[in-house]
């Protein structure tokens, strides 16, 4: 690699626990769709949430087919300081040799990751729900396979954090951080409905502008300022944004979760005042790296039917001034991605318009993921600190 060209992450998921997983001498081999290309491709696998060492058997990557497969001359094994599997201690990850591989633009990666040991559910199974479909075999080492015999279907993320590449000097890197509207929790399955996923295929598709890796640090029921469905905003924003690769732009949008304080626990009611203290922060540690960060408004919930009993009138207010707050924010950010005025109702502006609800009231439905997507301005990548 040349002095010009850098790591640049292509995709990626947010570590967290996974209650009621195990494995014993498995292979899983797991999809993911990346945003850019390059000849040199590397990963990432994660034990954040273990509790004892991770044995890892073996590694192999290449081009996706459908029902499991691999396309032919597209395996690669891949080795970590040489070595064919690795050892991740409990709470690290581990990052992988580079490998050979010609990987195309929004590309579909299979990754086989075998664990040759008992990983018993108590152990700690570091994951995430993925909105695609994995599998699982049975007993053995199926990474190099171009077809595994399957045992079971999965819809989650297994250990696997990352995939990286080699980037041209001007490449740059998009980190969208928030909770289930970015993960796009209920969306269609192997649809690719999340708005990184969109905004991803209109980077590549657009005639100029800079090339820029996405990697979607989305995780559901996260919040800024309280720990939940993994770590809170404020406690891993360290390491799903500032220790990505080559990141040079954040998207912020994460507070509904916050608000709705699902745990209702007396302690845990926010005001907007806090909220916001919490965004400046997260905007705060971003700029000290350089990257341009963007804040998200929160969308609309009337009548969100998630868990009906935390709606109440009070939350609303609350919204709207941590938005009004985001549209106004005195430079804490350097612009807004207004994704509350792309998918409200324009003739009642607490709820979301139909045609963007998945019927929950608040979660999008695939358009309404989409219109996310397509509501950020692609010109604003091209600037830089």
């Amino acid at each position: 690699m040349s002095q010009k060209e850098h790591w640049v992450g292509t995709w990626t998921t947010t570590p967290a626990m996974v209650n009621g997983a195990a494995f014993n001498n498995q292979t899983i081999r797991m999809y993911a769709r990346v945003s850019i290309g390059g000849d040199k491709v590397r990963i990432r696998l994660s034990n954040a949430y273990g509790a004892k060492p991770l044995t890892v058997g073996a590694v192999h990557l290449g081009m996706g087919e459908r029902g499991g497969g691999i396309a032919a001359n597209s395996d690669r094994k891949v080795t970590f300081a040489g070595t064919e599997g690795t050892t991740i201690a409990a709470g690290a990850h581990v990052v992988s040799d580079p490998v050979s591989l010609e990987l195309r633009p929004l590309a579909d990666v299979a990754v086989s990751v075998y664990l040759p040991g008992d990983v018993p559910a108590d152990a700690g199974v570091t994951g995430r729900y993925a909105r695609q479909t994995h599998y699982l075999s049975s007993s053995g080492d199926f990474t190099g396979a171009a077809s595994m015999p399957v045992a079971r279907v999965l819809d989650q993320w297994f250990f696997l954090s990352a995939i990286e590449v080699v980037g041209s000097p001007e490449t740059g890197g998009l980190v969208a951080f928030g909770d289930s509207l970015t993960d796009a929790n209920l969306s269609t399955l192997d649809a690719h409905c999340r708005y990184p996923d969109r905004l991803a295929r209109r980077l590549v598709e657009r005639r100029a502008g800079r090339p820029m890796g996405v990697m979607n640090q989305g995780l559901g029921g996260n919040r800024i300022l309280h720990d939940l469905s993994g770590d809170s905003g404020l406690r891993r924003f360290d390491r799903d944004v500032l220790a990505q690769p080559g990141v040079t732009h954040v998207i912020v949008h994460l507070g509904l979760n916050d608000i709705f304080n699902w745990n209702t626990k007396p302690e845990e009611e926010v005001t907007p005042d806090q909220m916001i203290a919490g965004l400046k922060q997260l905007a705060l540690r971003a700029r000290t790296r350089d990257f341009r960060v963007y804040g998200g408004t929160l969308v609309p919930f009337e009548n969100q039917a998630f868990r009906r009993s935390t709606v109440k009138p009070e939350r609303e207010k609350t919204r709207q001034a941590v938005n009004e707050w985001i549209r106004e924010s005195g430079g804490a950010f350097d612009g807004v991605i207004d994704f509350d005025k792309a998918v409200r109702d324009p003739s009642h502006p607490a709820r979301i318009l139909q045609e963007y609800d998945s019927g929950d009231h608040l979660h999008p439905s695939d358009a309404g993921y989409n219109k996310m997507g397509d509501t950020v301005d692609l010109s604003l990548f091209e600037e830089t600190h």
